[in-house]
């Protein structure tokens, strides 16, 4: 079943201009963004090409390369020390891969009897261990139209992080259609605390300077999965008010909720470079008054309060744009997600096969939480996504013959075959919107 869950997993699907105009102050030049495409991209290799050094490396530090370790160690230290002003994200002679993205008249000669698919942005993330899921994650739900940003918490090492930049690099498609980055300078993460926030906004601020070109945000962890096709997402949303939010949100806080929120927490990420246990104050307050809790400069305020407040993620969003007259009549009260516990005091749960019926049925995007490689997956994977192991999901961007290698050649990334999760997430949708109750669990402030 779903559940509208406020402490153990919230994945939200915000519109562009939800996104709170206070993280665009949150990053400066020191992302060291892992940005690793090619200022050329060609059509699809049917292998992967290796890899070559930028050529932005001064004589000097060449001359250092005496052995091949050194030349690799080189390589992926370079992403670093690459200033901002020479990224893909402001370098105005990247150009897209012509196969993805044909040139198309400004002016077309004949209506189109579809709307063209928007664009998403997707924020994935994990901690030590997880480049693996990470990966996997992104495969299942690539597109070459969206944009992808994928942080490692500063819980896992460089090495991890370097080495799921490389993995990205080696796919041909990620560095064709150049939509794949990987954060190098990683954040804090608690999720008990406040630092999962900034970290989310942090990510944000950097897909809005990689691109402005997208409709909606997504975030997701390494443990959540798709239960639709891209193609079926984009399908849908395509016909659907760009300005909608789906945010799962409530005004009613019980007594766990009110306990909870009265409490104050010290998060070591926010001021400390290593990791730490949380700090809990042994005096309590009171809650807010000043505006109302859905479990003016009020981004940055809110922001501030939930410093110090115990799991305070699944808060802000709905907050922010239930308190806002210019988004609370644009919130849907359902974040199509499909999670494993029905109750907040339950923790630890996880997804497995037994659920697999309940939750392909439940019309949801994606569910949480997935331990690593549940056999679950591989069926997902087998019978939902038809993605076979180490490939991305076929679309109507794939002209390869059927098989291992259907995304080996590549087409318009702007059609779109959508399938029966199109069908499921309608049918979910027309439920949401009929019989009176969309506007009754809507978040508007008289």
């Amino acid at each position: 079943m779903l559940e509208k869950e406020r402490n153990i997993k919230t994945t939200h699907i915000l519109q562009h201009n939800a996104i709170p105009i206070q993280i665009q102050q949150l990053t400066d030049n020191r992302e060291n963004l892992i940005t690793m495409h090619h200022s050329s991209p060609s059509a699809p290799p049917s292998t992967p090409p290796s890899m070559s050094v930028p050529r932005d490396q001064t004589k000097a530090t060449r001359s250092v390369l005496l052995t091949t370790l050194f030349f690799s160690l080189l390589f992926l230290v370079s992403f670093y020390s690459t200033s901002s002003s020479s990224r893909r994200s402001i370098d105005s002679q990247t150009q897209s891969d012509p196969f993805l993205f044909p040139t198309r008249p400004a002016f077309p000669s004949k209506i189109p009897s579809h709307p063209a698919p928007p664009s998403l942005a997707y924020l994935i993330s994990g901690s030590a261990g997880d480049a693996a899921r990470i990966v996997r994650l992104l495969h299942a739900v690539y597109h070459p139209k969206n944009q992808y940003l994928l942080h490692l918490d500063r819980s896992a090492p460089q090495a991890e992080r370097d080495s799921l930049a490389v993995t990205i690099e080696s796919v041909p498609v990620f560095r064709a259609a150049q939509n794949v980055d990987v954060i190098g300078k990683a954040d804090f993460s608690y999720p008990a605390g406040s630092t999962s926030i900034s970290s989310t906004l942090h990510g944000a601020s950097i897909l809005l300077k990689l691109s402005k070109n997208w409709d909606w945000f997504i975030n997701l962890n390494a443990a959540d999965y798709p239960l639709i096709k891209q193609d079926d997402l984009l399908h849908i949303l395509s016909y659907m008010p760009k300005e909608l939010n789906f945010v799962n949100h409530t005004s009613y806080l019980d007594w766990r909720d009110s306990s909870r929120m009265k409490r104050i927490i010290v998060d070591p990420g926010l001021y400390l470079s290593e990791q730490n246990p949380m700090f809990y104050v042994s005096q309590k307050r009171q809650l807010p008054n000043a505006f109302r809790l859905f479990s003016d400069n009020l981004p940055r305020t809110l922001l501030m309060y939930l410093s110090n407040t115990p799991s305070s993620f699944p808060n802000y969003f709905p907050t922010i744009l239930c308190n806002s007259h210019q988004f609370n009549k644009t919130v849907i009260n359902d974040s199509l997600l499909y999670v494993a516990c029905d109750k907040p005091s339950k923790q630890n749960c996880t997804l497995n096969s037994t659920e697999f019926d309940d939750m392909i049925q439940s019309g949801a995007i994606f569910a949480s939480q997935f331990q690593f490689d549940d056999p679950v997956l591989d069926r997902i994977d087998r019978e939902i996504l038809n993605r076979s192991p180490g490939n991305v999901v076929p679309g109507g961007w794939c002209l390869g013959e059927p098989g291992n290698n259907t995304c080996s050649v590549w087409g318009d990334a702007d059609i779109l075959r959508p399938g029966p999760g199109s069908r499921r997430l309608e049918n979910r949708l027309i439920e949401m919107f009929s019989g009176g109750n969309f506007r009754s669990q809507q978040c508007i402030l008289e």
